[in-house]
């Protein structure tokens, strides 16, 4: 029994849950302070390891930062699974603005989103399935919510939820990108609720705005 704990199934389920641990605690040191600003150090101090530790999981921060990021959009997934499976067209859209202010309370997490998906251009990098399975799957899941919306009458009929969401995404996104180069004065949650608006009235059943 000692041996079968202690055996590399043990050893496994302990570096599983260590990696985990260091990807939560980089992913709060990347918000709070920004990347370039953090040291592999200051991580590895939060869990508890050395920084050789730290790189035993994730050989360069290069490595860790794909590995926030990757935490992140999970996260925003799961966030967005919870909208209830009868939810409206307005709230859908409505959520597009709740889901910026989520991410305007961490914006050192916007700064990674930015500097990793200019990275995801380059089709060698790992980056870019990693962007190309969220786009996939964000477009997916904002889709079916707006086909939901559609099937109990608060969107309108013949919609084109998957271009809809495409492009809600594609807006907050650019916006993101924005935000980021003017430093952070650009009115982020505010632009993405005039585009969600403007679409609101476009395909909404009742023509109203959000």
């Amino acid at each position: 029994m000692t041996s079968s704990t202690r055996g590399p199934r043990g050893s496994y389920s302990v570096g599983v849950a260590r990696r985990q641990k260091i990807v939560e605690a980089a992913a709060r040191r990347f918000a709070q302070e920004g990347y370039h600003r953090t040291a592999l150090t200051r991580i590895a101090e939060d869990v508890g390891i050395t920084e050789g530790g730290l790189l035993h999981h994730f050989r360069s921060k290069k490595h860790l930062l794909l590995a926030v990021m990757e935490h992140r959009f999970a996260t925003e997934a799961e966030w967005w699974s919870r909208l209830p499976g009868d939810v409206g067209g307005r709230d859908v859209l409505r959520a597009m603005v709740a889901a910026t202010e989520r991410h305007l309370a961490e914006p050192g997490l916007i700064e990674l989103f930015v500097l990793t998906s200019a990275e995801a251009a380059d089709p060698a990098s790992a980056a870019h399935a990693l962007f190309a399975e969220r786009y996939e799957r964000a477009v997916d899941a904002l889709a079916r919510q707006l086909g939901a919306a559609m099937g109990n009458g608060t969107l309108r009929e013949g919609t084109d939820c998957r271009a809809v969401a495409r492009e809600c995404i594609a807006v907050s996104d650019g916006l993101q990108l924005q935000w980021v180069i003017s430093g952070g004065t650009l009115d982020l949650a505010g632009a993405v609720h005039t585009h969600a608006d403007r679409i609101a009235r476009t395909v909404l059943a009742d023509g109203g705005g959000l």
